[in-house]
């Protein structure tokens, strides 16, 4: 992989998948010693939404200005701490993701009981806003890419006249 090619979506599956193992073992482990899954607050879901919702203006912004389209000039540096704002809000995304999905699956055994259907709710609102955060911020970053030079597009080889480095 090149530093160009940014994060990918299996690399976000990866770690929503370590999230849900560690979350799943730390929550059981925490529920064996007599405690409750944690309740999340439904503060995080509107500061998971206003974060997603800022990320995806802020790389609109810049691919209005990459594509010529924006009369207002942009600097590089702001374009680019677009991008690794984008990509830091994927990775938390799919962080977040496999978080509440494994504090789902500690309360899915006890589905039947009418406290813990109450609690599964919030859960899987904030497992559904958390993806969309990954979502968000893998547009961002699509957004802000800049596509290579026709050079660069080949082969190491061909430039180094067939050379080994």
């Amino acid at each position: 992989m090149r530093p160009r090619d940014g994060l990918r979506v299996t690399t976000l599956v990866i770690v929503a998948l370590v999230a849900v193992i560690l979350g799943w073992v730390g929550m059981t482990w925490w529920v064996s010693s007599g405690h409750g899954v944690p309740e999340p607050g439904w503060v995080g879901l509107v500061v998971m939404g206003f974060l997603g919702g800022g990320i995806l203006v802020a790389g609109y912004q810049v691919k209005q200005v990459r594509e010529g389209r924006s009369v207002t000039p942009m600097s590089p540096i702001r374009a680019a701490r677009t991008l690794v704002l984008g990509q830091a809000a994927a990775l938390t995304g799919a962080v977040l993701t496999g978080w509440y999905a494994s504090n789902a699956l500690i309360i899915l055994p006890n589905i039947d009981v009418a406290s813990q259907q109450a609690r599964l709710w919030p859960l899987l609102a904030h497992l559904v806003v958390a993806i969309l955060l990954a979502v968000a911020g893998m547009v961002t970053q699509s957004m802000c890419r800049i596509k290579p030079p026709k050079h660069e597009d080949e082969d190491d080889t061909d430039r180094s006249g067939g050379g080994h480095r």
